[in-house]
């Protein structure tokens, strides 16, 4: 402890006395008479609710009291074990700890007088609630962090801010944002001319899942070859799975499934070498999607990772990990049969991921519609496909959306409702840049999705 103010505890002294009270009187219940010994021989720092206890007894005003502390010295040390003790926390999936950790940190520093020490707890409040799901809270305090790096943070943590902010507008949908920050910043890096490092790398492969998003194919494939060969001239193997890991999503969406499979079981080898346990079971979980949406889908495989990724998960993984896992085993249930299953998981998920995971709320509401549809619940199916495509399309995932309008058509043209299914046909073609004229046919229309 640190010596406080003389002043303070010279004026406690003369309170007490006047008050008629002895040192354990004034102590109460929750203090120690040693201790109101040793404050008021200015060896001790009060806490706010020491002081109001105190004034309280007294009968002065605490404000009164906290006026006199004068400012408290902090250790550095400390702050440093207190901020690896968050981190920690928030590794092993408890980010609402964590959150608290890094908070109380920063209570004892300002941003003058210990600019690393604040900005590292800063940091940490904001990946903390990013994993707990609370990603608008989260955007407001790294878009706070990106405007301070821009002109004062070394391109370490400008990049870490970078992609952080790219992953959460990528989750809220609005993938055009995202790709706006990280491509800027892609162009400032070129300018530097500086070597590949694992952070860039980072944002390269957070950038193709966006594009891959987006359905810029093209964009993505380049971007995704770029990071590989950047991964591939530094020492960090887990850069290299990254790169590997979103190029394999590039090569899926672009049908090319075994070529997919190879580059993500590669990444599965990096990270089954590592002791990333989070990272390994979503890498199992992008495994396990691959493999249900291949030309020979392997579900009963893909049921067997999910629910090892799930136990993984429930020990150290947020609930938004645990939703990913639980939309892609509501898949799998699916296409073993198990209707009911299917719905529990998917629903299950759409409650882990609340109101702001935009975009995978939406491709849990197909796997529902699509099982409710299975159960005969038309109703239940129509409602969550149109909320699903409604969703996809203010994401920007123009290709998705179409495909969930195409079916949502499909489904009302099979209810009888012909006037609703070539509105939802309309609707397809319209996310794929098609012309109202191209609806003479509807028929066509429907076998081109």
């Amino acid at each position: 402890m640190h010596p406080s103010s003389p002043t303070l505890g010279s004026y406690i002294r003369r309170m007490r006395r006047t008050a008629g009270l002895s040192q354990a009187e004034l102590a109460g219940d929750n203090l120690s008479a040693s201790y109101i010994s040793l404050l008021e021989a200015g060896k001790r720092v009060p806490s706010a609710e020491v002081l109001r206890q105190l004034a309280e007894r007294l009968n002065c005003d605490p404000d009164e009291l906290a006026a006199m502390t004068g400012p408290v010295p902090v250790d550095i040390k400390d702050l440093e074990v207190e901020l690896r003790y968050a981190e920690v926390v928030l590794l092993n999936g408890d980010p609402t700890a964590a959150l608290k950790a890094y908070q109380a940190v920063q209570t004892k520093v300002t941003a003058a007088a210990q600019p690393q020490i604040w900005y590292t707890a800063e940091l940490g409040i904001a990946r903390s609630l990013e994993h707990a799901g609370r990603l608008e809270e989260a955007v407001v305090r790294y878009e706070a962090l990106r405007t301070e790096a821009a002109g004062s943070r070394a391109t370490t943590s400008r990049l870490t801010v970078v992609t952080a902010l790219c992953r959460c507008y990528r989750e809220l949908g609005d993938l055009s944002h995202a790709i706006e920050i990280a491509e800027t910043a892609l162009s400032d890096l070129e300018e530097l001319h500086l070597a590949p490092t694992v952070i860039g790398v980072e944002l390269l492969s957070t950038l193709v899942g966006v594009y891959s998003e987006r359905g810029d194919l093209h964009r993505a494939s380049y971007l995704a070859s770029q990071a590989i060969e950047q991964a591939q001239t530094i020492s960090d193997p887990k850069a290299l799975g990254a790169a590997y890991w979103n190029a394999s999503v590039v090569m899926h969406r672009n049908g090319r499934t075994a070529d997919a499979l190879v580059l993500i079981e590669k990444a599965l080898a990096i990270y089954a070498e590592g002791e990333d346990d989070r990272a390994l079971a979503r890498l199992r979980n992008a495994y396990a999607v691959v493999l249900l949406q291949s030309g020979q889908p392997e579900a009963n495989t893909a049921k067997d990772l999910l629910e090892q990724s799930i136990d993984t998960l429930r020990q150290v993984g947020s609930n938004v990990d645990l939703a990913y896992c639980r939309t892609a085993l509501a898949r799998a249930e699916f296409m073993t049969g198990n209707t009911a299953a299917a719905v529990d998981q998917a629903i299950e998920a759409l409650d882990l991921l609340g109101p702001e995971h935009r975009l995978e709320s939406a491709r849990t509401l197909l796997v529902l519609a699509a099982a409710r549809l299975a159960q005969g619940d038309r109703e239940g199916a129509q409602a969550a496909y149109e909320r699903g495509a409604l969703m996809l399309e203010a994401s920007e995932a123009g290709r998705q959306a179409a495909f969930a309008w195409a079916e949502l058509a499909e489904i009302l043209e099979a209810c009888g409702e012909d006037e609703r299914a070539l509105w939802a046909y309309k609707q397809s073609m319209r996310c794929v840049g098609r012309r109202e004229s191209l609806f003479g046919n509807l028929p066509k229309a429907r076998h081109a999705h």
